[in-house]
């Protein structure tokens, strides 16, 4: 999957609010789901068209409508015809690479944020995009593939859990956007435990291997970062918003959503950090290994200078030398080589250079 964006050339030029599909097709099939709910009742179903869904959207229950799958223009054309939505709205939910943001409308409130998700076979992070449109009775999410990622908020409303069955869409929507950013902090969490072990296996052996895996998961964390920043500020207008589609009341929520994003950033500076640093424990680490093998040899070589010149003395060709008819001569010879090596040891050592 490529991790940077790249328009194409047959897109640039269309108006802003042409309704086509700027993307990658991830479905065959478009799929789409209601969750319709109040204080009392549930219902919960998958529909082949949106005629419930423009008929729910007349009463007082709050309707959850998500939509997996974008590339069916069709669909979203109805979307926007039966909400009486402006075509900008629904252009920027097909344009999946749009930066996240949000914008309010006249009718409703348009969120966009990036959603991450880890394989839990292969460890591969994958990115997509999330659109969320707050109406006044209506919460429509839109997913470029189908996931279980919001199970967890289904699950809290078939529970009749109080706060998320009688607080409108503007809960329901922070509810969902809850579940994004705990996957942020959950992903940086999972990589900043492989990243802490790098860092034990470095002290202990530096072997070169290492130095692939720390760019590894520095383009890693790069990618989150791209990704998560962007959120940051996103969420930031929208816990600033004043809007009559957002209870007085959950705005503690959105701070408080706020804050966890905050969490996501600080950790991905400090891992980043953290690979700097690694990298450079790496390179001092060898760079000092390799003043060591530098010394050894520097050390022998000394040692061996002076030998080697007695040696080269002794062993010079001329025909009559002093020593050659003395008995002990060459005895006396190994035995000066041997002080001079051993003091020239002590020597060393004493300078702590061994």
């Amino acid at each position: 999957m490529a991790r940077i964006v790249k328009k194409r050339k047959e897109d640039i030029g269309r108006s802003p609010d042409d309704m086509f599909f700027r993307g990658e097709q991830k479905m065959d099939e478009v799929l789409l789901r209601i969750v319709d709910f109040d204080a009392e009742h549930l219902q919960e179903k998958t529909v082949e068209n949106l005629d419930a869904l423009l008929e729910l959207k007349k009463t007082a229950t709050v309707t959850w409508f998500n939509m997996d799958g974008l590339h069916e223009t069709s669909i979203i054309e109805e979307i926007a015809e039966g909400f009486n939505f402006d075509k900008l709205v629904l252009a920027d939910v097909m344009n999946v690479n749009a930066r996240p943001k949000v914008q309010e409308f006249s009718n409703c409130i348009l969120l966009s944020i990036k959603m991450l998700q880890q394989n839990s076979h292969s460890d591969n992070i994958s990115v997509e995009n999330l659109s969320l449109i707050i109406t006044d009775t209506a919460l429509l999410s839109f997913q470029e593939k189908k996931g279980d990622v919001f199970e967890p908020v289904r699950d809290r409303i078939r529970n009749q859990k109080k706060r998320i069955r009688t607080s409108g869409t503007d809960y329901l929507a922070f509810a969902l956007l809850d579940i994004v950013v705990d996957n942020y902090i959950f992903i940086l969490g999972v990589l900043g435990e492989k990243i802490e072990a790098l860092e034990e296996s470095l002290l202990q052996e530096p072997r070169k291997s290492v130095i692939d895996e720390i760019y590894t998961y520095k383009r890693e964390m790069n990618f989150l970062r791209k990704n998560i920043s962007p959120a940051q500020e996103m969420i930031l207008a929208l816990s600033k918003m004043e809007s009559e589609l957002i209870n007085e009341n959950n705005n503690i929520h959105f701070k408080e959503l706020l804050d966890n994003i905050h969490q996501a950033i600080d950790s991905s500076e400090t891992y980043r950090e953290i690979l700097s640093d690694q990298l450079n424990i790496y390179h001092t680490t060898i760079s000092s290994k390799l003043n060591d093998v530098m010394k050894l040899l520097t050390i022998f070589s000394v040692i061996f200078i002076p030998l080697t010149f007695i040696a080269g003395i002794y062993g010079t060709n001329f025909e009559v030398l002093p020593e050659l008819k003395f008995e002990y001569s060459y005895f006396i010879m190994l035995g000066v080589m041997i002080l001079i090596a051993v003091g020239m040891l002590m020597y060393f050592s004493k300078r702590k250079w061994l």
